[in-house]
């Protein structure tokens, strides 16, 4: 545990001096300051008919922006280690594979942390600004699907960076990754008859859209979210284990 943390805050604290990390958090942060703003405007006229403000839009428009803006936070975790050689150094040091795998990964899931924190402001406000207030239940919950999407984001980004040697091939092959499992694996469910069950429970909108950020959480969207997490940290780990041996 002590190596994991070790790991985590030396990622956590690069990100700090990393440009490409600043350029990451004011993109969100201003996406959805002005989807905020907007939701403001909208708020303060339904309130006038006794609407409750929606804060899905804000927490919508962050998940979006996830989507874009991850691989761009995992491309060089490993993929820097194997191009600068540095890895051969990590595989020779008192550490498991597991070890470095979960440490980059929490590292960059803290930074990611640091910035939702931030965002949770703007409900604050908003919560603040209109009567009524809004829904606190379905605040916590959307907010607790954005953890678990970026969570899930991030380790799938991990495990591809550490498959490459380049920076620019792990952000597109996260970047395809991410499209796929947010946009394109629930379109076949309405086409298709056998098999739509699975392809809609594969969808990664349908658990954080139809379940977390309507103020529900299900089992089922738990086990998606830490199976992906799984999947993406074995990926890591396999993909490192295979450079120790080779």
């Amino acid at each position: 545990m002590r190596n994991i943390w070790t790991i985590a805050k030396r990622e956590y604290n690069h990100y700090f001096i990393s440009p490409v990390a600043y350029v990451v958090a004011f993109a969100i942060l201003l996406v959805i300051g002005l989807i905020f703003a907007l939701v403001v405007y909208s708020s303060a006229d339904n309130a006038l008919y006794g609407g409750v403000p929606d804060i899905g839009p804000v927490t919508g428009s962050f998940a979006f922006m996830l989507v874009l803006s991850v691989p761009a936070l995992t491309m060089r975790l490993l993929a820097d280690e194997n191009r600068m050689g540095t890895m051969e150094l990590l595989l020779t040091a008192p550490l498991r594979d597991s070890e470095l795998i979960v440490g980059k990964w929490l590292g960059s899931l803290l930074f990611a942390l640091t910035i939702i924190a931030v965002s949770f402001v703007y409900p604050v406000v908003l919560n603040s600004l209109i009567e009524p207030g809004i829904d606190q239940g379905a605040m916590i919950t959307a907010y607790l699907g954005l953890i678990l999407v970026a969570a899930a984001f991030l380790a799938v980004g991990v495990g591809i960076s550490s498959l490459f040697s380049n920076q620019v091939a792990a952000f597109f092959a996260t970047m395809v990754a991410l499209v796929i499992l947010w946009w394109l694996l629930g379109f076949p469910a309405n086409y298709v008859q056998k098999g739509a069950e699975v392809f809609r429970y594969l969808d990664m909108q349908s658990h954080f859209y139809n379940s977390l950020s309507s103020g529900m959480i299900n089992v089922t969207d738990l086990v998606y979210f830490f199976s992906l997490i799984a999947i993406g940290l074995f990926t890591g780990t396999l993909a490192v284990e295979t450079r120790r041996w080779r």
